[in-house]
């Protein structure tokens, strides 16, 4: 297994209750494929760099995990079908445990 940091931007109109419904699917996603979700940050609704599909603010998420191959292309399987999701990536964290 791998550390991976995980960010998504959520579309800032989705509602509360949708929002918080579409983040429990994709952390569940782990636990699913024999992977942990060591943390799990909400930073909000925030401006965009750029616009992006009509948008100029999202709601992000970043996600630490420690997931196998399956469960990260799971992962990126899922979320590209998401249409609420507006951007997503992936990085290997390689940073020393704390």
């Amino acid at each position: 297994m791998r550390k991976y940091e995980i960010m998504y931007i959520v579309r800032p109109d989705l509602e509360e209750e949708p929002r918080q419904n579409l983040i429990e699917e994709l952390k569940e996603i782990f636990p699913k494929h024999d992977s942990e979700v060591l943390e799990l940050d909400e930073w909000g609704l925030r401006e965009l760099a750029y616009e992006i599909d009509n948008y100029t603010k999202g709601y992000y998420v970043v996600m630490h995990v420690n997931a196998t191959q399956e469960a990260r292309s799971e992962f990126e399987r899922i979320i590209r079908m998401k249409e609420d999701i507006v951007r997503h990536i992936v990085v290997r964290d390689e940073r020393p445990d704390q």
